[in-house]
């Protein structure tokens, strides 16, 4: 018998097995397309937070989970042998106008208090950073030491190894023994919708790209609404799209070319780049935008944890914290706005 089942072996399901072992649970894990599959097995990998004002338990949370990653990320490495590509190295972003250069100057004064001195909310003059700085109308670029990157399938490889290590069973079926908790993703969200006849969620395509280009241990960038992630093993991610309608959910078109261009016009020491691999996927958005995370809606004294959506590799560490305290020990300490019930 084992004490957890969880469906869903991507970044949720993964995180929380991972830290219900460290609880002393035993676990199982069980999806049918086996770990990472689905879009936790993208490229882009962008840990970062929102912006430091405004604060809300959606954004405190996020900032726990960021703040908690590095520890949890080490420990996952230093249990399986397998690096996540985790580097909390900060962000660049443009500023585009005298107001947002404005808001962004408040913003370094709110990150004092609310980041708790753990992280910093900067402007600095983009003539001080050299070639790795996308170009700004400003002349000044925000730099936070908040965000981190990743290379999401590393980061579900070494959760693998690192559960493996501890003799947990990664299986494509199994029945359900013990406490049962939901991590499925989109398609999870959509046969939830069905079931209670009404949207509660979706899933979001995205396009993203993948460059051989080695900029080394350099911030991650965020401009023209893109993420462009500096990974450890020598590559660059770009992306992404964000679409509501498409027919196939694992194709690259036109709309991925575009990204790569504006990626190039953002940074143009990227021109030239080889692009080493195009990707697509699905990623679970429920209707509050917000992970949800409790009691399953359908399943009495079972449990689900899904919406990721962009912010499931950040959000993951505390996800996983608050997930475990609630099934093993029937602890609460999930904020309301990410209880199922908000998108009901």
């Amino acid at each position: 018998m084992v004490d957890v089942t969880i469906r869903g072996a991507g970044i949720f399901g993964l995180s929380i097995a991972w830290t219900c072992v460290r609880h002393g649970a035993k676990v199982r894990v069980v999806d049918p397309h086996g770990p990472g599959a689905g879009s936790s097995g993208g490229l882009v990998g962008a840990l970062a937070p929102h912006v430091p004002e405004n604060w809300n338990s959606k954004k405190a949370f996020q900032f726990e989970s960021l703040i908690m990653a590095e520890p949890f990320w080490a420990e996952v490495e230093a249990a399986g042998g397998v690096s996540p590509g985790y580097g909390r190295l900060g962000r660049l972003q443009p500023i585009a106008d005298e107001r947002t250069l404005a808001l962004a100057h408040q913003r370094s004064e709110t990150a004092r208090d609310l980041w708790q001195g753990k992280a910093t909310w900067s402007v600095r003059s983009s003539t001080d950073l050299g070639d790795w700085c996308p170009p700004s109308p400003t002349g000044f670029v925000i730099h936070d030491t908040l965000s981190g990157r990743m290379h999401p399938r590393r980061a579900c490889a070494a959760l693998v190894a690192a559960l493996q290590a501890m003799d947990v069973e990664i299986t494509h079926d199994a029945p359900n023994e013990g406490r049962v908790l939901y991590a499925t993703g989109a398609t999870g969200l959509k046969d939830l919708s069905t079931a209670l006849e009404r949207p509660v969620g979706n899933g979001v395509k995205g396009q993203a790209a993948l460059l051989r280009f080695d900029a080394g241990p350099v911030p991650q960038l965020y401009a023209d609404a893109l993420h462009l992630i500096p990974h450890a093993d020598g590559t660059l991610a770009i992306g992404s799209t964000s679409e509501r309608e498409y027919d196939d959910p694992a194709s690259t078109d036109d709309a991925l070319e575009d990204v790569i261009e504006r990626a190039m016009l953002a940074l143009p020491l990227l021109r030239g780049a080889e692009v080493i691999e195009r990707w697509a996927g699905v990623r679970p958005r429920s209707k509050s935008r917000a992970p949800m995370l409790g009691e399953h809606p359908l399943y009495p004294g079972q449990f689900i944890a899904n919406g990721g959506f962009k912010i499931g590799f950040g959000m993951a560490p505390k996800v996983a914290q608050v997930m475990t305290e609630l099934m093993l020990h029937g602890t609460d300490t999930i904020p309301e706005a990410f209880k199922p019930q908000a998108s009901l």
